[in-house]
């Protein structure tokens, strides 16, 4: 039996837990003294409530390795395969986390960790992609290298509304270069080849969102994609977003789900973004 396993930071439709059976390893949410598990104990409103009341922007932890393989051991049998697809290691330490569990239980199951030098839909996209070949009867071996071959083509591009978030994570490649001068701007950011970098700087809404459509015009032209867009805290720009797109892109899915709070703490509620997959 196959286990497709991955993290927070993959910004899953609510179905597609159940329909292409994922699992999905929370991430740790540090307010104060008090750690929080994404989506066991603290969902997308409690984490913006608990923002709003202590005026505190939380510290996350990747899983740690024990926490892996407590979590691998609980859904997977001896002998079973466990696929675990995770966020960038470039920005996480999850993927690390994984590789160690992986060795530990090495001789328990066969697990495959595989680094998307993305996140977000990317992350997404690819669990759907593994779990369709895998019923499709490809094998373990054919799955990795389709989503080889997809990693570096897949887009996601952000913008944000604030810049409260972005500053205090500290994660955002050159945020303190692009925006020393002027602040009162919104930042186009690029997750490409596992980092995540500010590449535009808008005055308008309406322009950000029209910047995000043509970098994403600019990656794919007429070629088919799976498109989604994702929102933080912000359904109305999510859904006029996705509606643009859908006007723009030879799509054969579309999704609009919420950016998961893993992201959300380093980009902030009002955050809206584009995710192209190659289909």
């Amino acid at each position: 039996m196959l286990h497709i396993v991955t993290d927070g930071a993959a910004d899953l439709p609510p179905a597609w837990e159940q329909e292409f059976d994922l699992r999905v390893i929370p991430i740790n949410i540090q307010f104060g003294d008090k750690t929080y598990l994404q989506f066991v104990d603290m969902g997308f409103d409690d984490f913006y409530r608990k923002v709003e009341e202590s005026r505190t922007i939380p510290k996350t932890s990747q899983p740690s390795p024990h926490q892996f393989s407590e979590f691998y051991q609980k859904i997977a049998k001896p002998g079973d395969t466990i696929l675990s697809l995770h966020v960038t290691s470039k920005l996480s330490g999850t993927y690390a986390s994984a590789v160690a569990a992986a060795l530990e239980l090495k001789d328990k199951f066969n697990i495959i960790t595989f680094d998307s030098a993305g996140g977000s839909m990317g992350l997404g996209f690819m669990c759907r992609a593994a779990r369709q070949l895998e019923r499709a009867g490809k094998s373990v071996d054919e799955i990795i290298k389709h989503l080889e071959s997809v990693r570096s083509k897949v887009q996601i591009v952000l913008t944000l509304d604030k810049l409260d978030y972005a500053r205090m994570s500290g994660r955002v490649g050159t945020l303190s270069a692009a925006l020393a001068s002027v602040l009162n701007v919104k930042p186009i950011a690029v997750l490409k080849d596992g980092l995540v970098n500010m590449t535009d700087k808008v005055r308008t809404r309406k322009a950000a969102l029209e910047r995000v459509l043509e970098i994403g015009r600019q990656a794919f032209g007429d070629q088919p994609v799976h498109l989604a867009v994702v929102h933080a805290r912000d359904l109305a720009s999510g859904q006029a977003l996705l509606d643009q797109a859908k006007k723009m892109f030879n799509f054969k899915s579309a999704e609009l789900t919420d950016l998961s709070v893993a992201l959300a703490i380093n980009f902030g509620p009002g955050t809206v973004g584009l995710v192209l997959y190659p289909a």
